[in-house]
C-alpha cells in the first residue's frame, strides 16, 4: 500500500510497519548519502534519491522516534541530475535487497554529486564547527568545492579503486554487501575498479572456507589477490617518484591520484612561515609515512618529524620509508595514548620544540576526537594539518580546537571517491 506524504504534524496514529511505501518528496542530502524527506513531520531519511525528487519508497526501519528509514522503489519525478546507474547491480530498478552496495551516488550525474558533497561538508561546518564557509562569507576558507582529480572526469568517475573487497556469498560467488546489509550481491565486473583490478577479479571462480576475497593492483608489480586470512607480504607504491613499501593488507589510499593528490594539499596547507624543521612535529596516525614524507619533502632535509600509528607492521614500514630523513622516526602506539605520555615525560625544552611544531593529522573515520584534541590543544603546536574522510568528524573537532585557540583558515575538499557520498578534506588549524 501507499501512503501519501503529508507536511502536517507528526501523526498520533500508529507507526506503520517496515515494507510500508510512502510517496515521499526529497529536501535535501544527509550525511551519509541519504535523501531527507518528512511524512507527518517525521523525517524519513531515504536512499537512493536526490533532492528535488518525488519517489515511492519502502519504509526499512520505524523503531527510531526522531526518524524512519526507506528505500526508493520508484522514481515518480526525476531530478534532472538523475543518471542510469554506472553500476547496473546497484540500479534503482532492481529490488534493494540486490543492489550492490559501494556506489550510493552513482545514479547521479558526477559534477552534482561534488555539489551535494560540498553542501554536507558547509552544512557540518556550519552546524558542528560553528563556521560559515558559504560563498560571501568572509571567513578565509569560505567558497570551498568538492576537486576532482585528474583523470576523472574523462572517465566519467569510474576506474579509480585500485583496491577492493568482495565478501563470498553462499554459493562460494563474490559481490560486496547490499547497502546496509551483510548479504553478499554477487556481480560479474566493478565499474569503480581500475582495469587492472577487474582484469584480475575472479568473479567467475568460486569460494568456500574464506569470508573475502581481495583484489589490489599496486603501482610496482602485478595485481594480487587475498583470500581470506593470509600472512602479510610487501608491496611497493610509487608517489612523486618516491618508492613507499607497506602490507598488501596494510591501509593505503584506494584512489589511484589519491596518495599524490593528499601528498600536495598537505603541502599547500602548510603555513610556511610557521614551519620550523628542528621543531617537534608530528605525523599522527602516521600509517607508513606518506604525509610525514610531504612534510619533510616541504620543510627540507633536516626535518624532525615523528610519525605515531598504531599497527606495528605499518610503523616499521614507516621506519624504512623515512629513511632519508635523518631525523624521522616512526613509534608505534594509540595515538591518545601516545600524546598523554609525551605530556606525561615532556621537558621544558620538549615542551617549547612541540609549541613551534607543525603536526599533520589523519585520523579513521571517526575523527580524532576530544582526547586527541584536548592534548593536542595543551600542547599548542603552531599548526594544526588535518586531513578528513569524515565532514561531521572534521567540524566536530574544529569547534573542539577552536576551544583552544585555534582557527580554521583554510580548507581544500576532494571527491577521492566519485559515485560514493564519501569526500576528503585537508584543513590548516592556527593558534591566535
Amino acid at each position: 500500500m501507499t501512503v501519501p506524504a503529508s507536511d502536517s504534524a507528526r501523526s498520533s496514529g500508529p507507526v506503520p510497519a517496515p515494507g510500508t511505501e510512502l510517496e515521499l518528496t526529497v529536501d535535501r542530502m544527509a550525511h551519509g548519502g541519504v535523501g531527507v524527506a518528512r511524512h507527518d513531520g517525521r523525517v524519513v531519511f531515504v536512499a537512493d534519491a536526490i533532492p528535488g525528487e518525488t519517489v515511492r519508497a519502502r519504509l526499512t526501519e520505524t523503531r527510531k522516534k526522531s526518524f524512519w528509514r526507506a528505500d526508493t522503489i520508484e522514481v515518480l519525478t526525476p531530478s534532472e541530475h538523475r543518471r542510469p546507474h554506472v553500476w547496473a547491480e546497484a540500479g534503482v530498478e532492481r529490488d534493494p535487497a540486490d543492489r550492490a552496495g559501494g556506489a550510493d551516488f552513482g545514479h547521479i550525474a558526477l559534477e552534482h554529486q561534488r555539489e551535494l558533497k560540498r553542501r554536507v561538508l558547509v552544512e557540518s561546518m556550519a552546524r558542528m564547527g560553528r563556521v560559515d564557509l558559504e560563498d560571501g562569507s568572509e571567513h578565509p576558507a569560505a567558497g570551498v568545492r568538492v576537486q576532482a582529480l585528474p583523470g576523472d572526469d574523462a572517465a566519467n568517475g569510474l576506474g579509480w579503486r585500485t583496491r577492493i573487497r568482495m565478501h563470498v556469498a553462499a554459493d562460494g560467488r563474490i559481490g560486496p554487501m547490499a547497502a546496509r546489509s551483510h548479504r553478499v550481491v554477487p556481480v560479474t565486473d566493478v565499474p569503480l575498479a581500475t582495469a587492472a583490478v577487474q582484469v584480475a577479479a575472479p568473479f567467475a571462480e568460486r569460494f568456500t572456507g574464506v569470508p573475502t576475497v581481495d583484489v589490489l593492483a599496486p603501482t610496482v608489480g602485478d595485481p594480487r589477490l587475498i583470500i581470506g586470512e593470509q600472512a602479510p607480504s610487501p608491496i611497493r607504491e610509487v608517489v612523486g617518484g618516491r618508492e613507499f613499501r607497506l602490507d598488501d593488507s596494510g591501509f593505503w589510499q584506494v584512489h589511484r591520484e589519491a596518495p599524490a593528490a593528499l601528498s600536495a594539499a598537505v603541502q599547500r596547507a602548510l603555513r610556511a612561515e610557521l614551519v620550523d624543521p628542528r621543531a617537534h612535529n608530528l605525523d599522527l596516525y602516521g600509517g607508513v609515512g606518506l604525509l610525514a614524507a610531504a612534510l619533510a619533502d616541504a620543510a627540507g632535509p633536516d626535518t624532525v618529524v615523528t610519525s605515531v600509528e598504531a599497527d606495528e607492521r605499518a610503523t616499521d614500514h614507516a621506519a624504512e620509508n623515512l629513511a632519508e630523513w635523518l631525523g624521522a622516526q616512526a613509534e608505534t602506539g594509540r595515538v591518545d595514548r601516545w600524546l598523554r605520555a609525551l605530556e606525561a615525560s615532556a621537558s621544558a625544552a620538549e615542551r617549547d620544540r612541540l609549541r613551534a611544531a607543525t603536526v599533520v593529522l589523519d585520523p579513521p573515520r571517526a575523527g580524532a576526537g576530544r582526547d586527541v584534541m584536548d592534548a593536542l590543544g595543551r600542547l599548542a603546536p603552531e599548526q594544526l594539518v588535518y586531513v578528513a574522510c569524515d565532514p561531521v568528524a572534521l567540524a566536530r573537532d574544529v569547534a573542539l580546537a577552536a576551544e583552544h585557540g585555534y582557527a580554521l583558515t583554510r580548507l581544500e575538499a576532494f571527491d577521492l571517491f566519485p559515485h560514493t557520498h564519501h569526500l576528503e578534506a585537508v584543513a590548516t588549524l592556527v593558534r591566535a
